[in-house]
C-alpha cells in the first residue's frame, strides 16, 4: 500500500507521558496505583524509562521511516505544586520536541493526556470550579516555553472518556481489577483536601463536556498567543453500529458519547480521531461482540472498517479536518497487528482518495507501554520493550509503516 496517501499526508506513532515516561511520581495516577486496593494491575513505575530514553527513541521512529511522533507534555512535572513551574522540565520537553523535528518528525504535542498533578486531583480535578484557570494557566506557560518547536498541538486528550465507558463504548486499557470507589476512598484519606474530593484524571468526573469544551477552547487561544499552529483536541470515537431494528438507540448512544463532543470542534483547525473497534447497539444497549468475531486482547472487536466510519462521521458532524490521532491493536501477535492495521489504512487511503479530508495517521503506539488498568500484561507497542533491561526490540510492523511514512514523504 505504500505510496497510496497523497502527499503532505503524515505517518507516525503516538505515545503518552505517564504510559512510558516513568516517575511520574506527583500525578494523579501514580497516587491512585499506590493506594490499598488499587484499581490498577501493576504500578506505572520505570515504566519504558522514556523520559531518559528518549534521545535514542526518536532516532529509533526516525530511523524506521516514521514522519511524526506525538507525545504529551506532563502537567505534574511541569507544575508540582501551584503556580510554580519547573524551568528543567519545560527545557526538558524542549529538547524532545526540537530533537524530533531535527529528525524529521513532525511533532504533535499533547498538552494533556488524562493525567493530572497531584495537587488538582486533591482539588477536586475538573469537577473544582477553578479547573479551568488552573490548566490554562499550564497551557500558557507550557505553550510559550515550546513555541517554534510544535507543529500540531492537541489541548485535551479524549475528554470523552468517561462518557463512552458509561454508555459502554470501551475501558481504559482493560477493566479496572478491583472497586473504583473504594480506591478512590483510599485516595482521599492519603491526600485529603479543602474540597474533601478526590478526583483523579478525567476518568471519575461524570460527563463534564460543558467545563471540557471551555478548557479546549480557552486552552487553544493560550496556545496560539504564543505559536501559529493547527489545534484540536482528540476524542474517543468508537464506531457506534445499529443492530437492526434499533436505530434510535444506536443514534442515541452515539449523540450522547460521541456528537455532543465533534461539535465542539467546529470552531478548531482539526478534530483528532481515536479508534479502535466498532460496538453494536441492540435492545440492551451496547453489545459485546458476536461470538466467533475476532478481537484483541482487551476482547475490543477487530472490524478495519471501524477507522474509516469514525473519520467520515467526526468530519461530516465537525466540518473540519481529520487527523487520526491513534488507531492501533491490542496484542503480541505482531502478525495480527500488520494484518489488521493493513485492511484499515487500505480503507482509509481509498476514502482520502475520494474527498475524505485526513491529514495524518498516528499508530498506537511507539512502544510498549503501561496500559493503565493493565498494567504491562497487554501491549499495543510496534516496538518491544524489555521490562528488565529496556532494550528496544521493533517489531516488523514498526518497519512496515515506516515504509509506507517514507514512501509517502517521498511522494
Amino acid at each position: 500500500m505504500r505510496n497510496a496517501f497523497p502527499p503532505g499526508f503524515f505517518i507516525g506513532a503516538a505515545t503518552a507521558g505517564h504510559q512510558i515516561e516513568g516517575g511520574n511520581v506527583a500525578s494523579d495516577s501514580w497516587a491512585l496505583e499506590h493506594v490499598p486496593d488499587t484499581v490498577f494491575k501493576h504500578h506505572s513505575g520505570d515504566a519504558a524509562d522514556f523520559y531518559n530514553r528518549w534521545p535514542d527513541d526518536v532516532a529509533m521512529a526516525a530511523g524506521v521511516g516514521l514522519r511524526a511522533l506525538r507525545f504529551s507534555v506532563e502537567w505534574s512535572r511541569v507544575e508540582p505544586v501551584p503556580g510554580e513551574f519547573s524551568r528543567a522540565q519545560l527545557d526538558h520537553y524542549r529538547r524532545l520536541a526540537a530533537a524530533c523535528r531535527a529528525a524529521g518528525l513532525r511533532t504533535v504535542v499533547t498538552f494533556n493526556h488524562w493525567t493530572t498533578p497531584l495537587w488538582f486531583a486533591a482539588e477536586g480535578g475538573w469537577t473544582n470550579p477553578h479547573a479551568v484557570d488552573r490548566f490554562v494557566r499550564y497551557v500558557n506557560v507550557t505553550a510559550a516555553h515550546l513555541a517554534g518547536e510544535i507543529d500540531w498541538a492537541i489541548t485535551l486528550n479524549e475528554p470523552n472518556v468517561a462518557t463512552v465507558a458509561a454508555v459502554g463504548g470501551g475501558g481504559v486499557g482493560g477493566a479496572a481489577v478491583g472497586d473504583l470507589g473504594l480506591a478512590l476512598e483510599h485516595a482521599s484519606r492519603r491526600h485529603p483536601s479543602t474540597t474533601g474530593s478526590f478526583k483523579p484524571m478525567m476518568l471519575w468526573d461524570g460527563d463534564q463536556l460543558g467545563r471540557y469544551a471551555e478548557a479546549h477552547r480557552r486552552a487553544t487561544e493560550a496556545i496560539k498567543s504564543h505559536v501559529d499552529v493547527p489545534v484540536g483536541w482528540s476524542l474517543a470515537c468508537v464506531d457506534y453500529q445499529a443492530v437492526p431494528g434499533f436505530e434510535e438507540r444506536a443514534a442515541a448512544v452515539r449523540d450522547q458519547a460521541v456528537t455532543r463532543w465533534l461539535e465542539v470542534s467546529r470552531d478548531d483547525d482539526f478534530v483528532g480521531v481515536q479508534n479502535y473497534t466498532r460496538r453494536l447497539v441492540g435492545a440492551g444497549g451496547v453489545e459485546k461482540p458476536p461470538a466467533g468475531t475476532p478481537v484483541d486482547d482487551l476482547g475490543w472487536e477487530l472490524y478495519p472498517a471501524s477507522l474509516t466510519n469514525a473519520a467520515r462521521y467526526a468530519a461530516s458532524v465537525s466540518g473540519r479536518p481529520v487527523v487520526i490521532t491513534e488507531h492501533g491493536v491490542c496484542t503480541f501477535d505482531d502478525s495480527l497487528r500488520l494484518e489488521h492495521t493493513g485492511r484499515a489504512l487500505d480503507l482509509l487511503a481509498a476514502a482520502v482518495a475520494e474527498g475524505l479530508d485526513v491529514r495524518g495517521y498516528l499508530h498506537w503506539t511507539l512502544l510498549d507501554e503501561f496500559e493503565w488498568f493493565s498494567g504491562y500484561d497487554v501491549t499495543f507497542g510496534l516496538v518491544e520493550v524489555d521490562w528488565r533491561t529496556f532494550e528496544r526490540r521493533p517489531r516488523p510492523s514498526a518497519a512496515w509503516l515506516g515504509g509506507i511514512a517514507a514512501g509517502v514523504a517521498a511522494g
